[in-house]
């Protein structure tokens, strides 16, 4: 079984650690709910909370930003004009979400960082991980009939049961101008996707 707390160290010790046993793609799958739970148990002089959307006080989010609960952005985060966060998503401590950046269904860890024009969906981002200009992570299997992701474990690919799915990516790792993962994909940390390299476990 794919433990995400293999990849992202801090796991163990957050708010998300009570959905431990569920693989990556099944805790993405549940992110709404996931998130609407966490919600109701912030503090409420420290979060700003509108409907469905909590915004630590020390966060930044400048006018123009498109913010779609349910949502929890964490303390000292910088979201930029133009970025648009949707579908669920928790957002840890000191994350920048640059201009054009898009984050769907999904969790990021302390210090991670979307540069601008970048498209992260249905995924977990750890620690200190840095995706350069116009690199994305897809995930939807668009170019075949049968949309299943399926991660590669072991060598061997299995199916999620999942037609959407992005990334796990582990703590520390770099993700290049550019740079495309694939979806199903399962970076251990400090993980180096280099510039324009599509990443893809299907066809390693």
């Amino acid at each position: 079984m794919i433990k995400v707390s293999d990849y992202i160290s801090a796991f163990s010790g957050s708010a998300l650690s009570r959905w431990a046993d569920l693989a990556p793609w099944e805790l993405v799958s549940r992110a709404p709910e996931i998130v609407l739970e966490l919600l109701v148990e912030l503090p409420a002089d420290e979060y700003e909370t509108r409907g469905d959307v909590a915004i630590h006080r020390t966060t930044i989010v400048e006018v123009g930003a498109v913010l779609k609960g349910p949502l929890i952005i964490g303390p000292h985060c910088f979201v930029a004009s133009g970025a648009y966060l949707r579908g669920g998503c928790w957002i840890d401590e000191r994350c920048i979400f640059g201009p054009g950046a898009e984050l769907k269904t999904s969790f990021v860890f302390s210090g991670s960082k979307l540069a601008h024009f970048n498209f992260v969906g249905d995924s977990i981002l750890g620690t200190g991980v840095n995706l350069e200009a116009g690199s994305i992570v897809c995930n939807y299997r668009n170019e075949r009939e049968h949309k299943e992701v399926r991660v590669r474990v072991g060598g061997q690919l299995q199916g999620t049961g999942c037609d959407k799915f992005g990334a796990l990516i582990g703590d520390q790792s770099r993700v290049g101008a550019n740079a495309v993962i694939a979806p199903g994909g399962l970076l251990l940390p400090a993980s180096i996707v280099r510039r324009g390299q599509v990443f893809d476990a299907e066809v390693l």
